[in-house]
């Protein structure tokens, strides 16, 4: 390496760097007043990014503000340690992985620090989500012009790093067209304020020595020998650069230092990818939001009539054109007819129509209402993720993510481009910018074995060269890090790429600040996150992580969903789905944590997950923590002395189906003992729920039975101990809509509570007897009548996903998950004539988190439509999940969970709303908290069939 920086990361024996590694958290430690973490668990969160690549850190810092970020780059400097910063680390190219000291800036240098509606500017940190800004700008009319489809959690130092643009980049170009003036350090700690071509900042300071002529205050803020050097390449530097390219964003874009373009050093640092300075605030331009927003989808009769058309679109004003194809949004309702889509974005109902008029497309639909475009902007933005997985479940990687054409060649591009994938192999289903001439798409690259690490290098250079002979960019958005920058002599020339590494040598001349990005790369298939990787088991599982961090969304913008409750309550990559996926891809390697099954780190990550299954349905690539968690924990606490090791709650509350058919109302005077909440691992804040005096199938077995049975109740635990007036209530509902109930002829149980506490061996037992009670084996009765009624949702989702993958070879298993149906979605399907009572009240509360990661709510939707019953209920998660809440160490993150969405919700209903909770859980957390009895759909309904018997 050059002039002594000790890359990568620390070198010499284990113990030496240790001694190194020790020495340097303790100067950083002293010099800044920000987190210093180097601990097994940071290293291994930030060890990669969204891309394929993965880099280990010696350390991370927070810093807590420009001048500890100075302090850190001057400390590392001295002890020749790389530094990469990072913002929502969803970089495509790797360029948010270093070896070095990793700057995390989302944790305190996240602010809005002004907003100026007048001037349409704002000044932010560089760990501001972009969000946040678009929500403070929008009460003025105004916004922040590019928006990736990360901008749930996506900062702007990171837009920055790679200029980044998204779908309205037709109508307000990317990053760089919308900065003012940009403040950062350089390794070893100096101090710059970089101007736009407006001019310079106040303060700003001295022009760097050799302004070409004209440029003026302009230049200010460039390193000395910049503009100098710039200066002697002119002619290199108005002919290197492929013309007509809205989004040319590969490279350093050194044509911004030309006099005639106002020698613009803040737009040249934009896209540097943290290879010449940290960043540290910004001033960034704010543009007027859209009137009447409308969205026009036209449907076209292919991708390459899609991507033709694109450009003919343009001059109407699109503030989007946004392309994608059948293969990406199979099975998706509310389109136009049509094999491949243009979403345009226009302002105002005339302009919609005029683009119709214009399109000569198959079909067409205009979009008006806010909901509904939401719904339909939600399939593009998922795509990152959604793009990972192929019809035929392969997996798919970014590697060739987001590179731009001129629009007019798009069409032809994208003919080839298909043909190059055929010619491979390879299965990818391109989408994007097609307006900018940008496509993205993820590719089922076999990065597993060193044969496909090999196609992956050829293939990787033949659409590099298929991209420059279109004229084209490698990267029209995400940058080149590790992924493209080694190919840029294709596109630029060995010149234009040779002064790319001489202006980075006057920005950083020791070559500390991210090395190996951008500009004297590491090679394209070196340092690939898979290399090593077992092919199957749980960190198999877990690389399916892709990184696009839709789990990192906090604050308004985070919608119905459910992902990531204990994220959301802490604020800790740890606790992100991503942050999990990591530790457990980590733990896998066994390179940075060591032990295994038995990783105190990973566990402490998964401790706060709820199991509520929300990253199954609101994860893009469908990461199923709930189950990675039980897995782990059966493994965990495996062995034989690892029963001594579980937590109480775990023999307790994971075995409450256990102790309840044993105890009954017992449980009742035993929990009032002294010391009895301690004893049995739960915390003294809370209240036990109270046995019932009469068990549901106790009630159900006196009762004469009057109809002849269409389905079969499964008994729950919940709902036969604890809330058997659920029971009775779906059993008065379901008779007085013409349907006969049966109950299973024996004691059934899903294993809810013991899949959730990790005792995997235990709910295999339990699952199979349930199994010998439905179908008769063992010399139990005949088999269930019916669909199978499951009231509780957690238990209806256990029997639908954990039963049929915890016994995979047996064959009944998966038969009852597909006999399983939610009570609305029995009510619908075998009493579809059904008129429910009229309640004419608006409701209040919140959607179980299992029914909407597994079970669904559109029939329960329709139901109480039906029924008169108004109003949404809120997404999230209750925050006691089980025994999650009722465990010490969890009680105020359950809290907190609670308070995220479903308190509000309470609160802001009308006084006359009826609660619904038609989870067990979600009721016990609100009679604790809100001192608000919640009830199941199946009681409000019976309340309804009641008084209609008493009218008639």
């Amino acid at each position: 390496m050059r002039r002594g920086l000790r890359h990568p990361g620390l070198v010499g024996t284990h113990q030496e760097r240790a001694g190194d590694a020790a020495a340097l958290a303790a100067e950083l430690r002293a010099a800044v007043a920000g987190d210093v973490d180097f601990s097994v668990t940071a290293r291994a969160l930030t060890s990669m990014d969204a891309s394929n690549y993965r880099r280990v850190p010696v350390g991370t810092v927070a810093p807590r503000d420009a001048d500890d970020v100075a302090a850190v780059l001057e400390v590392c400097r001295a002890h020749g340690t790389p530094v990469v910063a990072r913002g929502g680390g969803t970089s495509i190219g790797g360029q948010a992985t270093g070896t070095g000291v990793v700057l995390d800036f989302t944790r305190h240098m996240a602010r809005l620090v002004s907003l100026d509606p007048e001037g349409r500017t704002a000044v932010v940190g560089p760990g501001l989500v972009l969000d946040r800004l678009r929500e403070a700008a929008r009460p003025y009319g105004l916004t922040f012009g590019p928006d990736p489809s990360t901008h749930s959690r996506c900062t702007l130092g990171g837009m920055i790093g790679n200029n980044a643009c998204g779908a309205h980049s037709v109508a307000w170009g990317t990053t760089a067209d919308n900065v003012r003036s940009l403040d950062v350090v350089r390794y070893g700690g100096e101090r710059l304020t970089l101007a736009g071509a407006t001019g310079a900042p106040a303060g700003a300071g001295a022009t760097g020595a050799g302004v070409p002529a004209g440029a003026g205050a302009m230049a200010a803020g460039a390193p000395a020998g910049l503009l100098d050097l710039v200066g002697r390449h002119l002619s290199l530097l108005r002919t290197g650069y492929p013309p007509g390219l809205p989004r040319r964003i590969s490279g350093y874009a050194l044509d911004a230092l030309l006099p005639e373009r106002g020698v613009d050093v803040a737009r040249s640092f934009c896209g540097s990818e943290g290879t010449l300075g940290v960043l540290t605030e910004a001033t960034v331009r704010l543009v007027p939001l859209p009137a009447e927003p409308v969205l026009v989808v036209l449907g076209y009769a292919d991708e390459s009539a899609a991507a033709e058309a694109a450009a003919g679109l343009l001059p109407y004003g699109p503030l989007t054109v946004e392309g994608m194809a059948a293969d990406l949004v199979q099975g998706v309702s509310g389109l136009p007819k049509g094999g491949a889509w243009l979403f345009c974005e226009v302002d105002g109902e005339g302009a919609a129509r005029a683009l119709v008029r214009a399109a000569d497309a198959v079909d067409a639909a205009v979009v008006r209402d806010p909901a509904g475009q939401r719904v339909l902007w939600r399939i593009r933005e998922d795509a990152a993720g959604t793009a990972t997985r192929s019809r035929d479940g392969t997996e798919a990687w970014p590697g060739w993510e987001d590179c731009a054409v001129p629009p007019a060649r798009l069409g032809a591009y994208l003919r080839a481009f298909r043909s190059l994938l055929a010619e491979f192999g390879l299965h990818g289903v391109p989408y994007g910018h097609f307006g900018d001439g940008c496509v993205h798409v993820r590719i089922d690259f076999d990065l597993w074995t060193e044969k496909g690490v090999r196609d992956f290098r050829r293939f990787s250079e033949a659409v590099a060269d298929l991209v420059v002979a279109h004229g084209g960019s490698l990267s029209g958005e995400h940058g080149d890090g590790q992924a493209r920058a080694e190919l840029l002599p294709r596109m630029y020339g060995e010149e234009l790429v040779g002064l790319f590494g001489a202006v980075k040598d006057v920005w950083d001349p020791d070559g500390g600040l991210n090395p190996g990005m951008l500009v004297r790369p590491r090679p394209l298939d070196e340092g690939l996150r898979f290399a090593g990787l077992p092919l199957v088991g749980l960190g198999r599982e877990a690389a399916r992580c892709v990184g696009v961090a839709k789990c990192r969304v906090d604050g308004p913008s985070s919608g119905p969903g459910v992902m990531c409750p204990s994220y959301r309550a802490t604020g800790e990559e740890k606790h992100s789905t991503r942050g999990r996926a990591r530790l457990l891809h980590e733990m896998a390697l066994g390179e940075v944590i060591t032990d295994g099954w038995r990783s105190e780190e990973v566990r402490d990550a998964l401790d706060l997950c709820l199991s509520c299954k929300g990253c199954r349905s609101d994860c893009p690539v469908g990461v199923d923590m709930a189950a990675y968690k039980a897995e782990f924990l059966d493994r965990h606490y495996g062995g034989p002395f690892g029963v001594l090791r579980r937590p109480r709650s775990h023999w307790t509350m994971g075995r409450l189906p256990h102790w309840l058919d044993v105890f009954g109302r017992g449980l009742n005077a035993g929990m009032r003992l002294p010391f009895a909440a301690r004893l049995a691992g739960v915390t003294p804040e809370r209240a036990m729920p109270r046995v019932a005096d009469r068990t549901f199938t106790s009630w159900f077995a006196e009762r004469a039975s009057v109809r002849t049975p269409a389905l079969t109740l499964w008994p729950d635990t919940f709902t036969d101990h604890l809330a058997p007036e659920v029971g009775r209530a779906a059993v008065r509902v379901l008779e007085a809509a013409g349907l006969g109930v049966a109950l299973p002829q024996g004691r059934v149980c899903c294993g809810l509570t013991y899949v959730s506490t990790g005792q995997l061996g235990a709910a295999r037992k339990v699952m199979r007897r349930a199994l010998d009670v439905m179908e008769g084996g063992g010399g139990a009765p005949a088999g269930p009548t019916g669909p199978v009624v499951v009231l509780e949702p957690s238990c209806a989702a256990t029997l639908r996903t954990d039963l049929p993958e915890l016994l995979p070879d047996d064959p009944r298993a998966a038969r009852l998950a597909a006999s399983v149906r939610t009570f609305a979605e029995a009510l619908e399907t075998l009493a579809p004539d059904w008129e429910p009572p009229r309640l004419d009240r608006p409701v209040t509360g919140q959607t179980h988190c299992h029914q909407h990661a597994v079970l669904g709510d559109t029939a329960d939707r329709r139901l109480r439509a039906r029924a008169g019953l108004t109003g949404d209920l809120a997404g999230g998660c209750c925050g006691l999940a089980g025994n999650f809440g009722f465990e010490p160490a969890h009680y105020e993150v359950s809290l907190k969970c609670a308070e995220d969405q479903l308190l509000p919700a309470l609160r802001n209903a009308p006084p006359e709303s009826a609660v619904l909770a038609d989870g067990f859980s979600c009721r016990t957390q609100l009679t604790h908290l809100a001192g608000t009895r919640g009830r199941h759909l199946a009681e409000l309904l019976a309340e309804g069939v009641d008084e209609q018997g008493t009218d008639a």
